[in-house]
């Protein structure tokens, strides 16, 4: 999952460049709703009712909503390892957020984890900023990252389904939300007429739609949720190391010291319980 969202930041990025961002990503969306539905058919699933429908409709109204238009929008001016980094405070907003909504307690090991990993990202952040990027848009990709972690939250009170059944609902609501910012922006319509405008749009439906995505939803399902969340601090050090690699983007060298503290953060909150002994123990 995480190799994967550490590529679809650059996509997104590229993407963005032959088609408007929230266009294309309504067309991944459609695409997406299109084959989990299938999938989700081809394999008997059953489909959701009363509240667990509710549920996961508010997933997907914030993740492959309001999540993506913001990420979408905001990767046209921050580069794609900054709008990573970014994303690699949802383990700490995933804790508030589960607290708040009482689906678990707020854990010592998690919160030490995400406090280490964001001083990686504020180490990573402090050293790319000066290059430069328009406050709206970091505050867009800052606000996508926030509303991605609530999500999972609330995907994670929802009784477990199908992943395909749960992406397939999801995206089709993140389509129509899309859709309508898209209109609101006043981007043209028309669809991709090369391969590419298409590429880009391709992959990030089958290997981020149909693959992480999936991956989330039943890893949410199977996992704590801050837990799952903090893979998001694995993501930002393959988004740089990518960026660089295909793109040039050229990592500040306090990058590399905050990648390592990304890194323990992950390894405490992996492992912290087993090292760190609890009160009373």
């Amino acid at each position: 999952m995480c190799l994967i969202w550490g590529t679809t930041f650059l996509a997104i990025r590229i993407g963005s460049e032959t088609v408007p961002p929230l266009w294309a990503a309504t067309i991944r969306l459609v695409l997406a709703a299109l084959l989990n539905t299938v999938v989700a058919l081809l394999t008997r699933a059953p489909w959701p009712r009363g509240a667990a429908l509710r549920g996961i409709a508010i997933f997907g109204f914030l993740n492959l909503g309001v999540n993506f238009a913001l990420l979408y929008w905001g990767e046209l001016k921050v580069p794609s390892g900054i709008s990573a980094v970014f994303y690699a405070t949802v383990p700490l907003t995933t804790g508030v957020f589960a607290w708040l909504l009482g689906v678990q307690r707020l854990q010592r090991t998690h919160m030490i984890a995400a406090a280490v990993g964001l001083v990686g990202v504020a180490v990573i952040f402090a050293g790319e900023i000066r290059w430069g990027a328009p406050a709206p848009a970091l505050l867009a990709v800052f606000a996508a990252a926030t509303v991605a972690s609530l999500a999972g939250v609330i995907l994670k009170k929802v009784p477990p389904h199908s992943s395909f059944v749960v992406n397939a609902i999801g995206a089709a609501i993140g389509a129509c939300v899309c859709l309508s910012g898209s209109f609101v922006l006043g981007e043209g319509h028309g669809l991709p007429r090369s391969g590419a405008a298409w590429a880009p749009i391709l992959y990030l439906t089958v290997a981020g739609s149909m693959g992480a995505y999936v991956l989330y939803a039943w890893l949410v399902s199977q996992w704590k949720v801050t837990r799952v969340s903090v893979g998001a601090l694995i993501i930002p050090v393959i988004a740089v190391v990518v960026g660089a690699l295909v793109r040039g983007e050229s990592p500040a060298p306090g990058t590399y010291l905050g990648a390592a503290l990304v890194l323990l953060g992950v390894s405490v909150s992996l492992f912290g319980d087993r090292i760190i002994p609890r009160r009373g123990s």
